[in-house]
């Protein structure tokens, strides 16, 4: 559904995107991943036909984004970083005046925004001027606007950035339910929003992508993946310890600030549960806890990131 190919972007001297090349295929949500500055952003304006590309190419459903613009724009629900709307418009008029800029006639238009309604849980600020709502609801407008002539790709740039945590979680809830049909593209620094609803995700640095993978697998670079955390009910933290390094399959034991706890880390990321499980009942020690740990994304993040920058240093020096 969307296929990149060596996308260039200067502002001037800057370059914004570095030959980036993925595709999409149909029905995946995909999180776009990047610190800020990275050309998440100038990407996603790229895809939307915001922006011409310096070079390379970009095509929507079959559909180049320089050669068929409106045709990709037909494809697209496009939300950016802060939507903008007309604040004095009630919600339902902004809808119906989006559905007749998106094409559409007659009872069409009125069928269009009562669905959004629906869909986007607007129905108690439908008569509301947009500039009275708070900001999820605004979101939410956004979202409906993005909908309204149900197109089969959505990209969202920063959708839940400024809300609180039940706007946030609302928001999710409603990406993973248009998930279901559309192909999605979510630009965000927020990484725990990656793992809730993202099938796959490519990291971005310096205009070029770094990674390209499933949260899951991206976890499995983490120090803490497969380490297992015990905690004892008795038996002293430090004598286990010692049994415990003298084990091949473990690489190294750290103490935790944890009362009575120790985390143990595999060698070469390999699973110790059944190795553990194994020593702990042969050596009769009381455990309250023993939990494997899935890794962490943001640490990935930071060791992939911070690595590209520093090639991007060197190659500039």
């Amino acid at each position: 559904m969307i296929e990149v190919k060596g996308l260039m972007k200067f502002f001037g001297p800057v370059r914004a995107v570095n030959g980036i090349s993925f595709s999409v295929p149909s029905g995946q949500i995909l999180g776009f991943l990047g610190p800020n500055g990275a050309g998440k952003s100038t990407t996603m304006k790229i895809l939307t036909c915001f922006l011409e590309p310096s070079s390379g190419t970009a095509k929507i459903g079959g559909k180049d984004v320089l050669k068929d613009s409106l045709a990709v724009r037909r494809l697209i629900g496009y939300l950016p970083e802060s939507a903008p709307s007309y604040g004095e418009m009630t919600v339902a008029e902004f809808l119906t005046f989006i559905a007749e800029m998106r094409g559409l006639t007659g009872s069409a238009v009125k069928n269009a925004a009562h669905r959004m309604r629906e869909v986007c849980f607007l129905e108690s600020v439908w008569h509301q001027a947009i500039e009275t709502l708070s900001k999820g609801y605004r979101q939410r407008v956004g979202f409906a606007q993005a909908l309204i002539h149900d197109p089969p790709v959505l990209v969202l740039d920063e959708p839940t950035d400024g809300l609180d945590p039940n706007q946030k979680h609302e928001v999710r809830e409603l990406i993973k339910r248009m998930g279901r049909d559309k192909t999605i593209i979510l630009s965000t620094h927020i990484l725990e929003e990656v793992e809730a609803i993202c099938e796959r995700a490519i990291i971005i640095a310096s205009g070029s992508i770094v990674a390209d993978a499933s949260p899951a697998k991206l976890r499995e670079q983490s120090s803490t993946h497969n380490a297992v955390t015990l905690q004892f009910a008795e038996t002293a933290p430090e004598r286990a310890k010692e049994a415990l390094q003298s084990i091949a399959v473990i690489d190294h034991v750290e103490p935790l600030a944890l009362p009575n706890s120790l985390r143990v880390f595999p060698r070469d990321g390999q699973s110790i549960i059944a190795t553990l499980s194994n020593v702990v009942r042969d050596k009769g020690w009381k455990v309250n806890q023993l939990t494997v740990e899935q890794g962490r994304l943001d640490e990935v993040f930071r060791n992939i990131t911070k690595a590209a920058a520093r090639k991007t240093e060197r190659s500039q020096s």
